[in-house]
């Protein structure tokens, strides 16, 4: 899922809950909507500029590692590959042997190269959970603070009015509320050991 679907599903909630405490009281014509540009949002505000070059940063080092790590390797693949053309799927022991010690040389650098790319990952996921976490609050904050109970993303409507938009003191609140967030995110948790069964008692 995108970084935009997924905010824009937590203001899907966050519309929700806005409009839950004034529903008993008001009637649905008295609704008043207010718009955030959220793509505008999590492109500009601070911590977001400042995560995406810390991530890019990492990708950077990440295609670095893999080139380092693959390149040793790149020569022997070629030579290996001619071989198996040459031989042309006869039986060859020895480039059999070849290529299984090919193998076991290259799987633990494909194994450190992907568990790599999956931190990265993680750590992209990472800084957009904590914006949504924080963006949403900051939303029905500015939205109660002008009167609105609806809030919604400005890319899901075809019209509104300028005088509904509330991104810019959305944007205001929240480079004030989250000057930053973390791209490290915590290792994945590990499943729980089940215990060893019991053994019969005789």
């Amino acid at each position: 899922m995108s970084k935009t679907k997924i905010i824009v599903a937590a203001l899907a909630i966050a519309g929700a809950s806005l409009g839950a405490g004034t529903a008993a009281a008001q009637a649905l014509a008295d609704a008043k909507v207010a718009v955030v540009d959220v793509e505008r949002v999590m492109s500009t505000c601070t911590a977001c500029a400042a995560a995406r070059t810390q991530l890019q940063t990492q990708q950077t080092q990440f295609q670095q590692f893999a080139q380092q790590q693959s390149q040793p390797l790149q020569a022997e693949r070629t030579a290996i590959e001619t071989a198996l053309r040459a031989a042309n799927g006869k039986q060859d022991a020895a480039l059999d042997l070849r290529v299984q010690a090919f193998q076991k040389k290259a799987e633990p650098i494909q194994r450190s190269i992907t568990e790599r790319e999956q931190t990265l990952r993680r750590n992209a996921q990472y800084v957009e959970q904590q914006i949504a976490q924080r963006l949403v609050p900051v939303i029905e904050q500015v939205a109660n603070q002008r009167g609105a109970t609806i809030a919604v993303a400005k890319s899901s409507l075809l019209f509104s009015a300028t005088a509904a938009d509330i991104t810019d003191p959305v944007l205001a609140a929240l480079n004030q509320q989250l000057p930053s967030v973390s791209t490290t995110a915590p290792p994945p948790q590990q499943p729980a050991q089940q215990p060893a069964p019991a053994a019969p008692g005789r």
